[in-house]
């Protein structure tokens, strides 16, 4: 076996625990290109997956689709999920001994790397003073300053539970402050699973090919209203018609896939928003403390009036958090009249897994790593893809990335919807079948960690070269 060059990124030989490659020179039909086509030997061996078959076929008999979330049970791709037996660093390892490259992290919390050993040493000098309060504690404290030092529109801080619960309590929190009950979302923009935001939501909905969700009360739907991403036009004809409470969005798409803002439109909503006296939210449960230590709107320099956070800052455990300016936070109790609580809330477990990991991630080099292995892994995507003739767009922000089986370009979720997903469902199948972990969605970020190394890139493009090949 022998080392090559594509687009100037190296490729590396490949040593994979079940696979083995040859390489054999082929040429392309494109005139004066050549190109490396990988054929498995007859020592290769895909992975197989037995024990999640078994385990899963029970867990259907127990829950609702046999998951507790839906997009983990693989309806748009096919097959059947692979059931976890454990993670560390960057990688998964299921009930059958398959090990994989995981370029999921637990839907984006493990940016440090799963069950990273700073984070676990925190988590056991935690534990042995209890595993929950119902009262204050000071960990509280030190996550809330760390948040706010580093999000610019955060002045006060609420924690939560996950993410959803942070969405919630930010809804009731604009149309209080306001004084108005409608607000506007973006297609394909997911905010989690309360009634008024299951209205065309991306991410699993999209995924299971739901517009809304049975169960919605159209009451609870009445004051959601819906634009259209990166089109400020769409945006503004919804302001000058209706008085609304808050325009809310991704600031980086991740439930649609990986779906970039323009500059103009983000500075663009900023405007509008303030001209008709609407409050700008920026959900970054996904984005934040992942593309930039303070979130998008460090990222693009653009501050909204409230922000929305979780996966990151609960280090892996369960958490979600929403902030603003004072004078708007102040508004929730028990400080003002606006009501939201939780029993779990602050969980002191939690607050000190996401203590840990920020203090990681503000080590020098730390996003400049996650930029250039992610950079990297959606080059090397693009240009297989290319290679071997399949339509393709993509790209990616700091450890956070996607692509698309269409030409693109993708700038919202009518555009996400053109993409091939029969072909992606077979990319999925055969990238898993190798030992490479991706989202099972051609809706759905992708994203990398602190401990995804230069060597797991290249051995994830080899496989990536194999399966492009072969679709």
């Amino acid at each position: 076996m022998h080392q090559c060059n594509l687009g100037g990124i190296p490729r590396q030989t490949l040593e994979h625990s079940t696979l083995m490659y040859t390489h054999v020179r082929t040429y392309h039909s494109f005139p004066h290109t050549t190109h490396n086509t990988i054929v498995l030997s007859a020592a290769d061996k895909l992975y197989t997956f037995e024990k999640s078959a078994k385990i899963f076929a029970e867990a259907k008999t127990l829950m609702p689709g046999g998951v507790s979330s839906p997009v983990r049970a693989f309806k748009s791709v096919g097959g059947e999920p692979i059931v976890f037996d454990r993670v560390k660093g960057a990688y998964a390892w299921d009930v059958d001994g398959n090990k994989y490259i995981d370029y999921v992290c637990t839907w984006g919390p493990s940016i440090v790397g799963h069950a990273n050993d700073e984070v676990l040493d925190s988590l056991r000098e935690t534990l042995v003073k209890g595993t929950s309060f119902g009262a204050p504690g000071p960990l509280e404290n030190v996550l809330a300053k760390m948040v706010i030092d580093a999000v610019p529109s955060v002045e006060m801080v609420r924690f939560t539970n996950s993410g959803t619960e942070a969405c919630m309590g930010m809804l009731r929190l604009v149309r209080a402050y306001t004084g108005r009950e409608t607000i506007i979302k973006f297609d394909g923009c997911y905010h989690g699973h309360a009634d008024g935001f299951l209205v065309q939501a991306g991410s699993g909905v999209a995924t299971l090919g739901l517009p809304d969700s049975p169960g919605v009360p159209a009451g609870a739907t009445k004051g959601t209203m819906v634009a259209t991403y990166n089109d400020l036009k769409s945006v503004e004809d919804i302001l000058k018609s209706t008085q609304c409470a808050a325009v809310i969005l991704e600031p980086v798409v991740g439930n649609s896939g990986f779906i970039k803002p323009t500059k103009e439109f983000l500075t663009g909503l900023r405007a509008l928003t303030t001209k008709y006296g609407a409050l700008l939210v920026f959900d970054e449960v996904m984005t934040g403390f992942r593309i930039a230590y303070g979130g998008a709107q460090a990222h693009f320099g653009i501050t909204p009036d409230v922000t929305t956070m979780g996966k990151v800052i609960g280090g892996g455990l369960p958490v979600g958090a929403y902030g603003g300016r004072k004078d708007i936070m102040e508004l929730v109790a028990p400080a003002g009249p606006m009501y939201q609580a939780g029993t779990l809330s602050g969980n002191p477990l939690a607050m000190a897994a996401g203590i840990k990991t920020m203090e990681i991630l503000k080590r020098p080099g730390s996003y400049e790593h996650l930029e250039k292995i992610t950079s990297r892994l959606v080059a090397g995507i693009l240009a297989a893809a290319k290679e071997f003739g399949h339509p393709a767009c993509g790209g990616s922000i700091s450890g956070m990335f996607g692509f698309f089986f269409t030409d693109g370009p993708v700038n919202n979720f009518n555009d996400a919807s053109k993409s091939d997903l029969k072909k992606f469902a077979r990319w999925h199948r055969m990238m898993l079948e190798r030992g490479v972990y991706l989202a099972p969605s051609q809706y759905e970020a992708g994203f990398t960690s602190l401990a995804h190394t230069e060597a797991d890139i290249d051995k994830t493009l080899e496989i990536v070269r194999e399966v492009m090949s072969k679709l």
